[in-house]
């Protein structure tokens, strides 16, 4: 706990088994009460190495995807009563350490969501970021900047916390399965007036950290701007789009699937 609030971190997971160790040895335990991992169909023994670190395990029979399988690890800390949710990837890319900080603010009431930004401290590139997609990268967080008129250093990050407001409010099971998934989350947030933060985050790239291929890539980079496009029309009131629905579905609170 911190603050008097509750705090849990929560795993999606898919094929981690050779750095999920070595993340969960760097969160910090004297602030985090429960840990969750929901494995999404691996074809490895990451819920094997889960179960023997007596992580809290869930596992999808079939693959669900990306969003899929956070729409599973949300819930939980929902069921738990758990005031502040960090999600972070089991692949080690992001350091756990950064637990305390991100939940700290939201602990204190400074905001209701934490980024961990890999751009603020020019520290991506030099992480191992492929030039490629730090110029996607970029180009996407100005182009979505400029549509909906916030001021993000980045949108694309796997490394974030919410308050259990933030995750009882918004309609998170209207939103896709796959990769697009964290930003329509995040563009949620920050249309149903919660205030979004950042702290700088380095970030390791190497072979056992999970990417996406550059066919996905585009993909994704296509429903960025299509969530951007939802996001701007939804504000101006030309058209409700589902996920920014205040009657949209949204997580259980009480149970999981």
């Amino acid at each position: 706990m911190i603050n008097g609030k509750r705090v849990t971190v929560v795993m999606p997971a898919y094929n981690a088994e050779k750095t999920l160790e070595k993340t969960y040895n760097e969160i910090p335990r004297d602030i985090v009460d429960d840990i969750i991992l929901t494995d999404d169909a691996s074809q490895d023994h990451t819920a094997e190495i889960a179960r023997k670190l007596n992580i809290k395990t869930f596992i999808h029979i079939k693959n669900k995807g990306y969003g899929g399988n956070q729409k599973t690890c949300y819930q939980e800390p929902l069921r738990l009563k758990s005031d502040i949710i960090i999600m972070l990837h089991p692949d080690y890319q992001y350091t756990p350490k950064l637990i305390t900080a991100m939940a700290s603010m939201i602990a204190y009431g400074v905001f209701d969501a934490i980024i961990a930004s890999r751009i603020l401290g020019n520290k991506a590139v030099d992480g191992g970021m492929p030039l490629y997609k730090y110029i996607s990268n970029r180009f996407l967080t100005a182009v979505e900047n400029f549509i909906i008129q916030q001021k993000l250093s980045e949108y694309h990050t796997g490394y974030r916390a919410f308050s259990a407001e933030v995750l009882r409010k918004i309609p998170l099971l209207e939103n896709s399965n796959d990769f697009v998934f964290d930003n329509e989350m995040l563009l949620q947030t920050m249309y149903f007036g919660f205030n979004v933060g950042e702290v700088s985050c380095p970030a390791k790239y190497f072979d056992d950290a999970s990417s996406i291929s550059f066919r996905r890539s585009v993909t994704y980079g296509i429903g960025v701007i299509h969530t951007s496009i939802k996001y701007f029309m939804s504000k101006r009131g030309s058209k409700l789009y589902q996920i920014f629905n205040p009657d949209g579905k949204k997580l259980p609170r009480h149970q999981i699937p």
